[in-house]
């Protein structure tokens, strides 16, 4: 077979699928460690991880060689039966994190609509709330995922416009705001509160230092369920293995997805203690899928190596060092650098509204893949396996990329 050029491959895209995504003109086709290679040849700096699915690198090779040892072995039997990774998968995670049970599923919405019921069946069995009167309060500017519930409550118009009608049961307040959420809650039917600890599809928006943790001693007097979706946040991404560790915060529920399989397969799963978790019952929620042997054993190696390499400190020091740098830019166009260990953004300051898409592009011709989110926004953030080195390249073609502004 002829080889085939980005140039074709993105005109097979376009004539053949769904036109959902607007990606950067650019066709991968190797990966490993923080390098991305395409069709043609050309090597990039993947600086959004597959946002942040691919914390420990492409390829890793010790995720790989479970990966492919289990999937050479057994790769599904569904939950009709047993296997034998589900079992140690689910005592890793309570020595982990040290919950009662997991609950295991594939995509991050998953996680996040599994959280969802758990909390509404937990208000009625458990709080003793009217049948269908639970409330559950989010944020504006949050990110949850896509499905119709979760665009119910989203804020985004790109994601809730003509796909109604909405699912009623949620409550927007703002971000940041512990007023506003002390006053949401005196609500009697307020079951559960709904928050990414850094808001990173907004922009990695990045609450006052103590926000999570009021927030948490706030739902703990009210009788209220504290959701934490850690989907992106976290497995080390913020210096942390979850970003409400920096508080010492133990949210009621956990939602983790994305780097939970070091982005070999699609893997999630929600943490919570029996009390929650066992208000669901054989037959009331299930996937095909979750659970499965081979997300299993990815998933151990996955949370395993970011341990065994230091991936949490790394993130911290290396964070530090790419803000720093960003800033000695000292560009007149970046209005403003922000973020927590390896989960950062710049905010554009330009009259063309696609300027953020352009210094992308731009960025791309330089070899540093990025991407923009909410128009003038650019989310930085590669594996944590970067070294300092790479840091300070990164942030040499982040300044020559400015010059086109």
């Amino acid at each position: 077979m002829a080889s085939i050029n980005s140039a074709q491959f993105l005109q097979l895209e376009e004539k053949y699928g769904a036109h959902n995504y607007h990606p950067l003109p650019v066709v991968l086709k190797e990966g490993k460690g923080i390098y991305c290679w395409d069709v043609e040849g050309k090597k990039y700096m993947d600086f959004l991880s597959g946002y942040s699915a691919v914390n420990q690198g492409h390829c890793h090779p010790v995720i790989l060689e479970a990966f492919l040892e289990q999937a050479s072995r057994l790769t599904l039997t569904s939950r009709a039966f047993h296997n034998d990774q589900l079992g140690p998968f689910e005592e890793y995670m309570h020595q982990l994190f040290g919950y009662d049970k997991l609950l295991p599923v594939n995509t991050g919405v998953e996680a996040v609509e599994t959280g969802i019921k758990l909390c509404r069946r937990w208000a009625y069995e458990k709080k003793g709330l009217p049948e269908n009167q639970a409330v559950i309060l989010v944020c504006e500017g949050n990110f949850h995922g896509r499905t119709s519930t979760v665009i119910s409550f989203s804020t985004d118009p790109s994601s809730r416009k003509n796909f109604g009608p909405y699912m009623p049961g949620f409550r927007v307040i703002p971000f940041n705001d512990l007023p506003a959420l002390e006053k949401a809650l005196e609500d009697p039917n307020v079951a559960g509160f709904l928050v990414e600890p850094i808001q990173g599809e907004a922009g990695v928006v990045i609450p006052n230092e103590g926000y999570l943790a009021k927030a948490k001693s706030l739902c703990a007097e009210a009788n209220v369920l504290f959701i934490a979706d850690e989907i992106q946040t976290g497995l080390g991404r913020t210096g942390a293995m979850l970003a409400c560790d920096h508080e010492e915060v133990r949210p009621d529920i956990v939602l983790l997805g994305k780097a939970l399989s070091g982005g070999m397969l699609p893997v999630s799963a929600v943490l919570a203690d029996d009390e929650i978790m066992l208000t669901i019952k054989p037959g009331e929620h299930g996937s095909t899928y979750g659970g499965n042997p081979l997300g299993c054993r990815t998933a151990i190696s996955a949370l395993q190596v970011i341990k065994d390499e230091g991936m949490e400190n790394n993130a911290i020091l290396c964070g530090d060092l790419l803000r720093k740098g960003l800033k000695d830019i000292g560009s007149r166009h970046i209005a403003l650098v922000r973020g927590k260990g390896l989960l950062n953004a710049i905010v554009i300051d330009h009259p063309d509204n696609e300027a953020a898409w352009l210094l992308c592009l731009e960025l791309m011709k330089n070899g540093l893949l990025a991407k923009p989110t909410h128009g003038d926004k650019i989310r930085l953030a590669p594996p944590l396996i970067i070294t300092k080195t790479e840091i300070m390249e990164a942030v040499d073609i982040i300044r020559q990329s400015l010059e086109i502004l």
